[in-house]
């Protein structure tokens, strides 16, 4: 008898553990990515990096390397180059304590759906808009200017905007294109009205300047880092605890260029010079050991350049704090 009760219990169980197995389970919905933003306390600064969006680039775009070296490279880093090169469109708002300053503001609508992205992560990390008092802006390409406005109206209304007296007399004076090579005057001009475009809400109100070499802007050092474009500036801020240099344009990847320093890409206007730039400031920072903030970096984008031999170079991203 307990034969058979203990086979009808196994049995049971069994048919039980058959039938749960084949019942079709319910979906475990897929969650969404959280917002773009990471703070980064740098002494008594807090920086918070603000994604814009992802950009991909072709590979022919290098200059000075050959392809295949490029998609060697790539490799070696197990890049995804089925979409092309990944880079980051990345701004940083900086809170000092007593201003709250955005470098860079990302592309806006400029280039499409895939960016845009800085005023709402700005928002979800905690701070408002109207809260922005300074705006420094590293260069004028429309990756970097578009986002302070959006169809006419200042995405930051309380902000005064600034970039080098170089780079504004270079986009905005409206002789220059006659100094272009016919073949480039079209995408020149294409440039500009996007600037404008802009500029023009904080232009109506005062609140477009522009500085030279030896100004400070709210306690930031600016430095020259011309070459990407001609009035490229980089911006440098002495905290308690570290300096952080937001280094604007002078890299846009954190494979290739770290490698092959001497690799170009065909956004810089002076390549040549964009190069020796580039060699010159990796390897003060390599040195120094000042943080790094960039624009074109994987996001979060902050972290430190490093190198063992003086000639190639490492990103060495900063670790994840809570």
């Amino acid at each position: 008898m307990n034969k058979l009760i203990a086979s009808a219990l196994i049995s049971s169980s069994l048919i039980s553990i058959s039938a749960f197995a084949l019942t079709p389970s319910t979906p475990i919905p897929q969650q969404k990515q959280v917002s773009g933003y990471y703070q980064y306390q740098a002494g008594d600064v807090q920086i918070t990096a603000l994604l814009d969006g992802t950009n991909f680039m072709s590979p022919k775009l290098f200059q000075n390397t050959p392809e295949k070296e490029v998609h060697e490279i790539l490799k070696k880093y197990a890049a995804d180059q089925t979409k092309g090169v990944q880079t980051s469109v990345n701004a940083f708002l900086v809170n000092t304590g007593h201003s709250l300053v955005l470098v860079d503001s990302g592309a806006a609508s400029c280039f499409g759906a895939h960016l845009g992205s800085v005023l709402s992560n700005l928002k979800a990390s905690g701070y408002q808009p109207e809260q922005v008092d300074t705006i420094l802006l590293t260069h004028l390409h429309p990756d970097h200017v578009c986002g302070i406005s959006q169809n006419g109206v200042a995405n930051f209304p309380n902000a005064t905007v600034y970039v080098s007296s170089d780079e504004a007399n270079y986009w905005l004076n409206p002789k220059q294109v006659e100094k272009l090579p016919k073949e480039k005057q079209a995408g020149y001009l294409g440039t500009v009205e996007k600037i404008k475009q802009a500029i023009v809400p904080y232009q109506a109100k005062q609140r477009f300047k522009t500085y030279q070499l030896g100004d400070q802007v709210q306690g930031f050092k600016v430095i020259n880092t011309a070459g990407h474009t001609p009035g490229h500036f980089s911006y440098e801020l002495k905290t308690k605890d570290e300096t952080v240099v937001f280094i604007g344009d002078i890299v846009h990847s954190h494979t290739v260029q770290f490698d092959k320093p001497e690799t170009a890409i065909d956004y810089d206007i002076d390549p040549k010079k964009a190069v020796q730039t580039r060699l010159k400031q990796f390897a003060e920072y390599a040195k120094g050991g000042q943080t790094i903030a960039a624009p074109h970096l994987p996001f979060p984008a902050i972290g430190h350049i490093y190198s063992a031999d003086g000639k190639s170079y490492q990103w060495i991203p900063v670790h994840f704090k809570d």
